[in-house]
């Protein structure tokens, strides 16, 4: 199981990134997706979630409106388009994978799998 996130850099404020996770796990299109981020000495926090076919999303507070997860199972592929960018969102962010009943996949215990990250770092 590999999960493969890309599309991070440095950018002013105000500017977009598109994040993309690239998973080879068999169980992709049944999955929920998520992305997390930490920043520096900061625990890691809930980002996006989406269902596995799209229908449901989630977002923490920080980014609504600014951020969309969107995913496409034929390519095995989540995404994060991250738009307004602000300093503060400055981190160090993480896709994963998780399946099963009784999980609200808000926090990052309920992952089962995850990426390396890709750092985005914000300038002001």
């Amino acid at each position: 199981v590999q999960l493969q996130a890309s599309g991070g850099g440095l950018v002013q404020a105000g500017a977009s990134l598109r994040l993309s996770c690239a998973a080879s796990i068999d169980t992709f299109s049944s999955a929920v997706m998520g992305w997390f981020r930490q920043a520096p000495g900061k625990d890691r926090e809930f980002v996006a979630t989406i269902s596995w076919n799209g229908a449901n999303k989630d977002y923490a507070d920080s980014v609504k409106g600014r951020f969309a997860i969107s995913r496409d199972n034929a390519k095995n592929t989540v995404y994060l388009q991250m738009n307004s960018l602000k300093p503060e969102d400055t981190a160090v962010y993480y896709c994963a994978a998780g399946s099963g009943l009784s999980r609200s996949f808000l926090v990052s215990s309920d992952y089962d799998y995850w990426g390396q990250g890709t750092l985005v770092t914000v300038s002001s």
